[in-house]
């Protein structure tokens, strides 16, 4: 429960907030016996961490918003920014800001004998916040989250930077095997003068790829992904041998790098790549 901790008005004081919990709002909220009701305590030192926690992970949060008090709307904010099954309740008569003016708001009446509508709205409203508990009832949570919305787009460009880096991988890790068929060739020709290649093959944006599979794509796609993968890794297990066993290590990189076949491959791998980024960067 969030509202007003101490004094607002003339009339409403710290004492009539504390009866408006104890004797109103909390016995109306517990008749369901799936909820316990708590209010929110003020805002000072440690206990925001505290109030944060409770706005995030509460299933329903009811919003007293009378006299537009600046706490409340802060953490109604809060709760918006997370959650839906947030309930906004004011007394009759309480003018709204505009930010709130299109979100539905139980009116509670200052006479308790026309108490019995605003009784039975709020226990409907509270008992669908825990039937449906991602029904939207947040502007803001709509915005930032979602197909089309920010989140979407935040999600889209972080995508769009991961592919970038994988296509720059997957480049230097043709040129570096470009140079290791060159380097092996050469040794073959004149095992006298032979250099090793100490250069290793990168895997971080490719495992980032398999792991988290950040774009949709089929599964095809990550099968192909991964055998890239475990032949990237078999090609850096064969690299330190080199130096010891020269003329096995050479031949298992000819006989496998220099082929037609693995080189279309690993062609395959970048244009692959290149139509997801390409396919990413057109969705807006």
């Amino acid at each position: 429960m969030i509202m007003p901790f101490s004094k607002t008005t003339e009339e409403h004081t710290e004492e009539y907030w504390t009866r408006h919990f104890e004797s109103f709002l909390k016995p109306l909220i517990e008749e369901n016996r799936n909820l316990e009701a708590h209010r929110s305590q003020p805002l000072r030192g440690d206990l925001v961490r505290q109030i944060i926690t409770d706005l995030v992970v509460s299933p329903v949060v009811v919003a007293d918003l009378t006299d537009n008090n600046a706490n409340v709307f802060w953490e109604l904010g809060v709760r918006q920014s997370f959650k839906h099954g947030t309930v906004t309740i004011a007394q009759t008569g309480t003018r709204l800001p505009f930010d709130l003016a299109a979100k539905g708001t139980l009116f509670y009446p200052d006479d308790h004998l026309k108490m019995a509508d605003f009784n039975r709205s709020f226990r409907q409203a509270m008992q669908d916040c825990l039937d449906h508990p991602d029904r939207p009832d947040s502007h803001v949570l709509e915005t930032i989250s979602g197909r089309g919305t920010l989140f979407e787009l935040f999600h889209r460009d972080e995508a769009i930077r991961r592919l970038k880096a994988l296509l720059s991988e997957v480049d230097e890790n043709l040129e570096v095997l470009g140079k290791v068929v060159e380097t092996a060739k050469k040794n073959q020709k004149d095992p006298a003068k032979r250099v090793f290649f100490a250069v290793r093959l990168t895997l971080a944006a490719t495992e980032l790829l398999i792991t988290h599979r950040y774009v949709e794509e089929s599964d095809s796609f990550f099968e192909k992904m991964e055998d890239h993968y475990r032949a990237i890794l078999s090609v850096n297990e064969q690299l330190p041998l080199w130096e010891n066993s020269p003329d096995i290590t050479e031949k298992w990189l000819l006989d496998y790098l220099d082929k037609e076949e693995t080189r279309k491959e690993l062609q395959d791998i970048k244009e692959m790549v290149a139509s997801a980024l390409n396919k990413l960067s057109g969705v807006f």
